[in-house]
């Protein structure tokens, strides 16, 4: 059993983060620091983050979903309703997001309300995925336990009989997007000796963003 991580041990010297080489306003940062994740080639899924919500009574949970948009609004996901963060979402509408990019020694973390996107968007969405993913969203009861892998591979054969590119599948009614709407957002960027830059954005009541920074 591995006890000691010492070797893991790695130092920070990429980049730096100041105060005058930020946007006010953090969507704006966002778009520089995720363009720049995306140009870089070196991050596999550059859109990949940590989604994290709770029950009612604040039991937490956290898995990868893939950002599938950005705009002024906040930061949109898709998922299936009655997934278990679906129901984490409709009973406690609030998360985290993170984004994590080790090649870039960066990361945001993201905090704010969540609402279910307007069906109309939900639907163009869906229609855009390759008809795989689609009839993949009806297959699967996500979150739910199941007997092996049979059952999946059963329903999507009875999907793939019964739609294709000529007869489109709609979307189904469980399934659909969300929007972040970020109250909280922070960007880090590693440095030196443990002393990383921390970047803390806070929308205030009047709508406006406040910056500080944080000790590392």
């Amino acid at each position: 059993m591995l006890t000691n991580f010492d070797h893991l041990r790695r130092d920070y010297r990429v980049n730096t983060l100041l105060e005058e080489d930020v946007d006010p306003d953090p969507l704006v940062q966002f778009g520089r620091w995720f363009e720049t994740a995306v140009a870089s080639g070196l991050l596999y899924e550059p859109n990949g983050m940590t989604l994290a919500t709770s029950t009612a009574d604040g039991r937490p949970s956290a898995r990868t979903v893939l950002l599938k948009g950005y705009d002024a609004r906040g930061f949109t996901f898709f998922s299936n309703y009655e997934s278990r963060k679906g129901q984490e979402l409709a009973a406690n509408g609030r998360a985290a997001l993170l984004f994590w990019w080790p090649p870039l020694q960066q990361q945001i973390r993201i905090e704010g309300e969540v609402r279910p996107l307007p069906p109309e968007e939900s639907d163009g969405y869906y229609d855009s995925r390759p008809l795989g993913s689609r009839l993949g969203a009806w297959a699967s009861p996500q979150s739910r336990v199941i007997e092996g892998r049979a059952p999946l591979e059963s329903r999507l054969q009875e999907l793939e009989a019964q739609y294709g590119e000529q007869n489109p599948p709609p979307r189904p009614p469980f399934w659909g997007g969300y929007l972040v709407i970020p109250e909280v957002m922070e960007f880090w960027q590693g440095r030196p000796s443990r002393l990383h830059d921390r970047l803390l954005y806070t929308r205030t009541a009047e709508n406006h963003w406040e910056l500080v920074r944080l000790a590392p």
